[in-house]
């Protein structure tokens, strides 16, 4: 008997989700904008509405259309999961894949760098009667066990941290939460399946979450995000979506699925300009440091380089401690090719102020200088390289 050789990664991104036969011999789905499924009938609108969390069913736009089956499958694929669960934006799968797991009186575990729209979230869930706990973001298996109560129901993980780029250890982390019966959520916005598959990591994640907004999609020009799940937290998941009224507009979906095939030289690109911008930036006056894990001198770099393949556009660059308020913002007003933005993960290249000791744990960032986030682009590197210089100039003239 023969078995058919795995495809690669690169392989992947090109061909995941996609079915020609099924698309009127089209290499790209149709978008479907859809509401009412029609059925022949009674009998298949009966055996529709059985179960409708099984996944390619023809029930109401809201649970499914052929448009979001195919960027789901094509997600599920690249993330090495069992299915995939669309949603309107990136907080909207941190959310909906939190409330699919907490009830009153549950007690979460979530990394203290965590992106802020998250914690806010997270801290918001006291009203709901659920307990949210903050830990240090470089805390390893023995620590998270001493954390873990008998009311603890869920951790949640970012890694590296979107603002201050800390690579947590996620196979030890997983291996004291699977012990222990408490399930873990992780955003893998930052590397995407491209460059780390959670759901792989030491006895894996339950669910990995995108806001594919960023590098999925890589245009600037689409909401969305997904829930990667695996067979047992796919039911859980997929249900509190239906609940919640939870769903992707089909254009979004599309433009997610075309952002997907160019993942892989968009991410080569950003890896390789962003990793020559920091080599640059650390060493030029008035950087105290650049947080990038990529880099052989940043704290997480040997987890790093166990545990994923490559490293995304979007670092750190942190400010010698004299510089005030007003000669931050003097710099960030010089840039002309960086774009004043939140957001990561399209062609352009941005700045954005960031302040990592609004909220985090006492000691864990206090006493640091200012902090910009800094994504890289498509650009030439003399230009990015000579705008940075520009801002560095405004910043010790102010």
């Amino acid at each position: 008997m023969t078995h058919e050789a795995p495809l690669s990664p690169e392989t992947q991104l090109v061909h995941a989700g996609s079915d020609p036969g099924r698309q009127g011999g089209y290499v790209n789905p149709p978008v479907h904008r859809a509401s009412t499924a029609l059925y022949r009938d009674t009998a298949e609108m009966d055996a529709s509405q059985a179960d409708p969390l099984k996944r390619g069913t023809p029930v109401y736009g809201r649970f499914g259309t052929p448009t979001g089956r195919a960027f789901e499958e094509a997600l599920t694929v690249l993330e090495g999961g069992h299915a995939t669960v669309a949603t309107c934006s990136g907080l909207a799968a941190i959310t909906t894949a939190i409330l699919a797991y907490v009830r009153a009186g549950d007690h979460i575990l979530v990394s203290d760098s965590v992106y802020l729209p998250t914690r806010k979230f997270c801290d918001s869930l006291a009203a709901l009667g659920v307990e949210t706990e903050y830990y240090d973001p470089c805390a390893t298996g023995a620590a998270i066990d001493a954390l873990i109560r008998p009311r603890t129901r869920l951790l949640y993980l970012e890694s590296p941290g979107s603002t201050t780029f800390e690579v947590q250890d996620i196979p030890a982390i997983t291996e004291v939460c699977r012990a222990r019966g408490v399930a873990t959520i992780a955003d893998n916005t930052w590397a995407t399946p491209a460059f780390c598959r959670p759901l792989e990591l030491g006895a894996g994640v339950d669910a990995v979450v995108h806001s594919a907004t960023k590098y999925l999609t890589g245009h600037a020009d689409s909401i969305l995000g997904a829930i990667v799940c695996t067979q047992e937290s796919y039911p859980l998941i997929r249900g509190a979506a239906i609940r919640l009224g939870q769903c992707a507009g089909a254009d979004d979906l599309y433009l997610g699925l075309r952002g997907l095939r160019t993942l892989g030289p968009r991410l080569a690109r950003h890896q390789e300009q962003a990793l020559d911008l920091a080599r640059w930036t650390a060493a030029q006056d008035g950087v105290a440091s650049v947080l990038h894990p990529a880099l052989p001198e940043d704290p997480g770099h040997t987890l790093w380089r166990r545990d994923f393949t490559g490293a995304a556009g979007l670092f750190g660059v942190e400010l010698d401690p004299r510089f005030t308020k007003p000669a931050v913002e003097a710099m960030l007003n010089a840039f002309r090719i960086f774009g004043l933005g939140h957001s990561y993960g399209g062609y352009e290249s941005l700045v954005v102020p960031a302040d990592p000791a609004a909220g985090r744990l006492p000691g864990t960032w206090s006493g640091r200088g200012p902090l910009i986030r800094v994504h890289v682009g498509f650009e030439s590197p003399a230009d990015l390289r000579e705008d940075l210089r520009t801002a560095l100039k405004a910043l010790h003239t102010a």
